[in-house]
């Protein structure tokens, strides 16, 4: 594992050191994750179809959790629960 230190700019630009650039090309498309403290880089380019999809899902069940802790859902029996789930 590398580790190395950087400094984010007034215009939120970062720089990759040059010793963590090894393989990555201009203009490369970068995938960016943050979770609280951590903040994640990866190639695009080796993101398979699912993980963009899980992180897809990943962020609407967020948006749901926030949703449903502001009280924003409504409760139903697992019978009316079935049945409105049948019209979709």
């Amino acid at each position: 594992m590398e580790i190395a230190i950087t400094k984010i700019s007034s215009k939120g630009q970062v720089v990759i050191p040059a010793e963590m650039r090894k393989g990555i090309q201009e203009g490369e498309k970068l995938v960016i994750i943050q979770n609280k403290d951590q903040i994640i880089m990866k190639k695009a380019s080796k993101m398979e179809k699912i993980l963009a999809e899980d992180l897809e899902f990943a962020k609407r069940t967020e948006e749901a959790w926030e949703s449903y802790k502001r009280g924003e859902f409504k409760g139903m029996d697992a019978k009316d629960f079935l049945t409105e789930l049948e019209k979709w």
